[in-house]
């Protein structure tokens, strides 16, 4: 459901009795939990249980299950997602009372009024390196609000409210969102064309991000990776238009430049310069260059802000990760079971990479779930060479989110273009089928990891089940 942003963003304090719907979503779930800190009487329905629901509740938030239109009360505004259909019933109540209608961007974009707004935008990384930034800032003594698209493992939420101005925000492009918030700051960590349901062609998704730069505050700045082509460009299309610009990278000409990088399972270790003049070392433990990369542009913003190297470095060091980013899932049988939200080519072949690092000599059995019919027509073939970088591979059907089904568009057109040998690529219709196929080719030292942005993720827990002595 597309509804648009008012040309004025009132103050969630101002927005009355708010109901949420889709309060189960990362996002909206987001927004709910600040305002509920906040004092602001909040509400909210989805048509299923989340793990964002019960963390809402301990804060007195009532979630319906289920959409209905007597759930939206005496609300005056409904906050509503993305993936809402036309005939929500909640939305059609609130429009025949006239009441205030917002979409997501919107009531994100309520309680960030008056704070200084440090986004995080990209193709791929946001979650990540939102969560990595909001250590950072936290370990170096700041207390900011943050919305982050995932649980963050150290406080096992996805959302505060803090008590000083800066406020640390997931900025997402999908739906044009990022282009509302009118950040102090920004994080680009890449550009690479991606929701082309929304944006039509890859021209139009790269002019998206020079449009969002372009509601930077002038006296702010942004931090772009240089590594990657499409930050690179957008760096001189920022510097263009007056904006101050820092660049991270191992490449030449960044600023924070990144120096003897090792990887070396789930840790990374690097060094970091600026002007020729060494900072310090940088320990992660998180697996992957990506991340790397993204843990240096929060380090970035935080050293930009004038924070120190040392508690800036410590709070990237304590970062275990956010929910659905390379998470743990468990071990079983001599198996280690991950589960990854990549839903792209890159973020598909990255989080692979960082997967072989953590396997050392065992293999890497992954299941991948395509996610939404536009972006498996456009990326199908892509998405299973990608694949190619795992030893067994089980590929499910395409979960259908905020679209109609195509007989023409499944999972075969991803399974068939996996450069792996036949025996090891199988195609399954559910996700009971593919955790029977995954705990069958397993064996002892493996790494299971299920990869996708719908419902694979209750895959790997039924896979350890499977993997324990007597478990079927």
């Amino acid at each position: 459901m597309k509804i648009p942003v008012p040309d004025e963003v009132l103050p969630a304090a101002d927005l009355g009795r708010v109901h949420c719907v889709g309060i189960g979503g990362a996002g909206i779930s987001a927004i709910a939990r600040i305002m509920a800190r906040r004092g602001i009487p909040v509400t909210g329905s989805d048509d299923h249980d989340t793990p964002f629901l019960p963390a809402l509740r301990e804060l007195g938030v009532t979630c319906h299950l289920g959409y209905d239109a007597d759930h939206v009360g005496d609300a005056d505004t409904l906050v509503v997602t993305t993936a809402a259909r036309d005939d929500n019933p909640e939305v059609l109540e609130a429009r025949r009372r006239g009441l205030r209608v917002l979409p997501r961007s919107a009531g994100l974009a309520s309680v960030m009024v008056g704070s200084r707004v440090l986004a995080v935008a990209g193709t791929h990384g946001k979650t990540t390196t939102t969560g990595l930034l909001t250590s950072a800032l936290l370990a170096a003594g700041t207390d900011p609000s943050y919305a982050v698209g995932g649980v963050l493992t150290a406080t096992g939420r996805n959302a505060d409210a803090g008590s000083d101005d800066l406020f640390v925000a997931e900025a997402d492009e999908s739906d044009g969102a990022f282009l509302h918030y009118r950040p102090h700051a920004a994080i680009v960590t890449n550009v690479e064309a991606d929701h082309l349901d929304t944006w039509g062609t890859e021209e139009a998704y790269r002019q998206a991000f020079a449009d969002f730069v372009a509601t930077i505050d002038p006296d702010g700045f942004v931090v772009c990776v240089l590594d990657d082509p499409g930050a690179a460009d957008l760096a001189e299309t920022a510097r263009a238009r007056g904006l101050d610009v820092v660049t991270v990278g191992e490449s030449d000409g960044a600023d924070l430049r990144i120096h003897d990088l090792v990887l070396d399972g789930s840790t990374s270790t690097c060094r970091i310069s600026r002007a020729g003049s060494d900072l310090g070392e940088l320990r992660l433990r998180i697996p992957g260059r990506h991340y790397v990369l993204d843990a240096v542009a929060a380090l970035a913003m935080g050293l930009r802000l004038g924070l120190s190297f040392d508690a800036l470095a410590d709070g990237l060091a304590g970062f275990t990760g956010t929910g659905r980013r390379m998470e743990l899932k468990g071990e079983a049988a001599g198996v280690r079971v991950y589960d990854s939200y990549a839903h792209h080519p890159v973020e598909i072949r990255g989080d692979l990479e960082a997967a072989r690092a953590l396997a050392a000599d065992g293999r890497v059995v992954a299941a991948f779930q395509p996610h939404l019919v536009s972006r498996t027509r456009i990326f199908g073939e892509a998405m299973g060479v990608a694949l190619g970088g795992a030893d067994e591979v089980v590929v499910l059907d395409v979960y259908v989110a905020r679209e109609d089904p195509d007989p023409e568009v499944t999972g075969h057109l991803v399974a068939r273009a996996v450069p792996l040998p036949a025996e090891h690529v199988t195609y399954v219709d559910g996700l009971g089928a593919a955790a029977q196929v995954l705990a069958e080719r397993a064996r002892p030292g493996d790494l299971v990891i299920t990869l996708g942005a719908g419902d694979i993720t209750t895959v790997g827990p039924r896979v350890l089940d499977l993997l324990e002595p007597g478990g079927a």
